[in-house]
């Protein structure tokens, strides 16, 4: 599994391609967001003042928020991008692209760093999940990522 989060990591077009259609990585991608939100959660306690609540709030919502954001990149994707894939293929392809956030045990820049490079990694996995143009994922991340933080921010404001 680690090498995979590396191969990940990497942007690796053969590895996203490679996991979009076999169901056997979906457990590897949720124990890798499980991971990376527990270690978001580290880094966001270890900023905040008060440690369990920020903890608990950042992992939960973590896990949330991927189950989510996959389901509207599927939706955003197929509908208004032409790409074709389900939720499935999402939850897989972004659950390996969230391995970078295991910078965020670094605060603040970890967090910053490992953010920056999951949503690069994000457009890589939607657009060979998609099996779609770059100009396309852009676009799916892109009005996904604004859902995703919107929810993610509601979810931290009401906890």
């Amino acid at each position: 599994m680690i090498q995979n989060a590396i191969r990940a990591a990497r942007l690796d077009l053969d590895f996203y391609n490679t996991i979009e259609k076999d169901e056997q990585f979906t457990g590897q991608a949720g124990l890798i967001v499980a991971i990376t939100s527990l270690i978001t959660g580290l880094g966001t306690a270890f900023a905040a003042k008060g440690f369990i609540w920020p903890f608990i709030v950042a992992t939960i919502g973590g896990l949330v928020a991927w189950v989510v954001w996959s389901v509207l990149t599927a939706w955003i994707g197929t509908t208004f991008f032409e790409g074709q894939t389900d939720v499935g293929e999402m939850l897989r392809v972004l659950g390996f692209a969230q391995a970078p956030l295991v910078l965020a045990i670094i605060p603040w820049f970890g967090i910053v760093v490992g953010s920056i490079w999951a949503l690069i990694a994000s457009v890589v996995a939607v657009r060979e999940g998609q099996d779609f143009t770059t100009g396309k994922a852009i676009g799916t991340v892109g009005v996904g990522w604004i859902a995703y933080l919107v929810i993610k921010g509601i979810w931290t404001f009401i906890f």
